[in-house]
């Protein structure tokens, strides 16, 4: 029985039927569609038994003000039972700046913790062995340099970089689609991501080289396909880079990750799980067919997902801690493998301890107790799942053909046309809002008059500014300061002559020169970015 008068317009555009039959799947065909679990085309997860093997990590995003306070922030968290830890960096560290720069007074410490040299490295790390645990990185501009540090942490602690394990986000394009920390122009951005995969390929066998997001662009107004097409399309330029230099896709894709999104502003959560099992399906032919690929490693997609604060809500707080937990029920049922919640005060400000711990219990009581990890892809064979995630790979594929006719990502971001186009898109999320169209409970529907009450907000030290700045003056005073001037110098001519700039990273980090001295170096090498004029 046919229902295709009965459709329904969702809030994502989607139209949904009442209900689906076997008519809705005319040429489904197991073995092809969906396969075993661990098995290409991988649809039902990258591994045989997924969370009955081994439960996702629980990474909450987590950083502040100064490296004392991250560091007690980082072991509070793991003895409250998260497996892996997620950094915040603060504005001035991922635009390059230094703690005292005239440009990063107002905002040292205020979104994620300061780094000026590798002494704040070492102070945040100090306790926690990187042999024992992954951390990921959120930051892009400058994300070479926090890598290096790692490393020369690492090497401190008597850690090998062939132990280290974690994840570096180092993806520079969706910066100028979605967040605006950007230093230097495309080109030699992305020649920096080639340094740090190259590194990391000869280097460091476990640590992701680049977690491409599609959650910032997502925030920034894409589509469900848009926040898969244009991370795809940002991988394939990261992967054309490194093949360029003589290496193999087998050796570069399995160093790639993706943060993905499971949540947001325009959440539907059928759609959420739908179109992360079809980015699964869809980067395996694309990984194994475009780029011939030969081993199954380098055709599975992992991706973490969370983040999507604008889905919180400032007004009726409380309601988003059943929000963070719909979104995590929809990353688990997609087969993410690492949760980062947002947090229910998180339109307020940085989380506060008891938020974050909130959050990372959500993900515990989905994990230990609705037994949502006992069975792999228990969506699969859903008449209605299985026609979205049909959907949903098609629509991907025909964003990422749109973009390649117009002369493909690199050229749609320097134009402006991506940046546009999600402009016009979010715009039109908010009126749909603030007119009632999308229903948003305590915004829009269901709303109180809610009383004056108290609620615990983190606020920032104020002394933060004036620490961070003596911290960093000891650092100059006490250094050796012609290693320093002689490893900014190499790095200078490694950069002009086109050499990997990592081991001269390392090697200035290591000399503690600061992130505004070697970003300055890279400037005078590489220039700025200037933002496209659009409308």
């Amino acid at each position: 029985m046919k229902t295709d008068g009965e459709l329904k317009e969702t809030d994502t555009g989607v139209k949904v039927k009442l209900y689906y039959t076997p008519e809705d799947l005319p040429d489904f065909d197991y073995e092809t569609s969906l396969g075993s679990p661990g098995k290409y085309p991988y649809t039902r997860g990258i591994y045989p038994t997924m969370y009955r093997g081994k439960l996702w990590t629980m990474r909450q995003y987590s950083g502040f003000s100064t490296s004392e306070n991250t560091n007690s922030r980082f072991k509070f968290l793991l003895e409250q039972g998260q497996t892996g830890l997620s950094l915040a960096l603060d504005l001035p560290t991922q635009l390059g700046l230094d703690s005292d720069d005239p440009l990063a007074k107002d905002d040292v410490g205020r979104l994620g913790v300061a780094i000026d040299t590798l002494r704040d490295m070492e102070e945040m790390f100090d306790g926690i062995p990187l042999d024992k645990i992954s951390t990921s990185f959120t930051v892009n501009s400058t994300a070479s340099i926090i890598l290096a540090m790692y490393v020369a942490t690492g090497e401190k602690q008597g850690v090998s970089k062939e132990k280290l394990r974690g994840t570096i986000q180092n993806d520079i394009l969706k910066e100028y689609i979605a967040r605006g920390t950007w230093i230097f122009p495309p080109q030699p951005s992305i020649r920096l991501i080639g340094d740090t995969i190259v590194y990391c390929i000869e280097n460091i066998p476990r640590f992701n080289s680049v977690s491409v997001s599609g959650t910032h662009i997502c925030e920034a107004g894409a589509t469900h396909a848009q926040s898969i097409a244009y991370p795809f399309l940002t991988a394939i330029t990261y992967i054309n880079e490194v093949l360029r230099r003589g290496y193999q896709i087998d050796q570069i894709a399995p160093l790639l990750s993706f943060h993905l999104i499971a949540g947001g502003i325009q959440f539907q959560l059928f759609q959420d799980v739908a179109n992360l099992r079809a980015a699964r399906r869809l980067w395996a032919k694309i990984v194994k067919e475009r780029l011939g690929a030969k081993e199954e490693k380098s055709m599975l997609l992992r991706f973490s997902t969370g983040a999507m604060g604008s889905g919180m809500t400032e007004q009726q707080p409380l309601n988003n801690i059943a929000r963070i937990a719909y979104y995590a029920l929809a990353a688990a049922l997609a087969g993410s493998r690492s949760f980062n919640l947002p947090c229910f005060d998180e339109a307020y400000g940085i989380p506060t301890e008891e938020a974050i711990r909130t959050s990372l219990r959500v993900q515990q009581i989905l994990a230990y107790e609705t037994g949502v990890a006992d069975t792999v892809d228990p969506l699969a064979g859903s008449y209605y799942a299985e026609n979205l995630t049909n959907y949903f790979e098609k629509e991907i594929e025909r964003e990422m053909e749109e973009i390649e006719s117009r002369g493909g990502i690199v050229a749609c971001i320097e134009n402006g046309y991506i940046q546009s186009k999600l402009l016009g898109q979010a715009y039109e999320v908010e009126k749909k809002i603030q007119t009632g169209e999308i229903a948003k409970v305590g915004v829009n529907r269901f709303t109180i008059d809610e009383e004056q009450r108290e609620m615990e907000v983190f606020k920032v030290d104020p002394e933060v500014l004036s620490q961070q700045t003596e911290r960093l003056n000891r650092v100059r005073a006490t250094r050796d300061k012609g290693k320093v001037t002689a490893c900014l110098n190499d790095l200078k001519k490694a950069a002009t002559e086109e050499r990997n700039t990592m081991p001269y990273l390392v090697d200035a980090v290591k000399a503690y020169a600061t992130m505004g001295e070697i970003i300055g170096v890279l400037k005078g090498v590489y220039g700025e970015a200037e933002q496209p004029v659009f409308i």
